[in-house]
């Protein structure tokens, strides 16, 4: 398979292009390394293409915080500027004064 580079980076917000739910990478898998299962339960009609970047989310939808794990053609820059409510992002992101979330830096023992 051919890689791609990726067009996210950590800590950057994102949207789903067609399902209602935003959230910030906090990985990326240069291409699709998950589970045939997780593949195959993908609507084929639907179903992306394995060769290029896939994202892992901390995400939230109107209801609900969760891990999402997303191919690049499927996401888009999320500019709403509204605030993410999933505390999983502070306890691995800072905020930037700029207002970009960077990674915490871990303390060294």
């Amino acid at each position: 398979m051919k890689q791609r580079n990726a067009k996210f980076n950590i800590g950057e917000v994102v949207r789903h292009r067609v399902f209602p739910f935003r959230g910030v990478v906090f990985d990326v898998d240069p291409e699709f390394a998950n589970t045939e299962e997780w593949w195959n339960a993908i609507p084929v009609e639907v179903r992306p293409s394995k060769d290029q970047p896939f994202y892992h989310l901390l995400a939230e939808n109107d209801e609900t915080e969760y891990v999402a794990y997303v191919s690049e053609q499927n996401l888009v820059s999320d500019e709403s500027g509204l605030p993410l409510r999933n505390p999983q992002v502070y306890q691995i992101f800072d905020r930037a004064p700029t207002g970009e979330f960077r990674p915490k830096m871990s303390m060294a023992n």
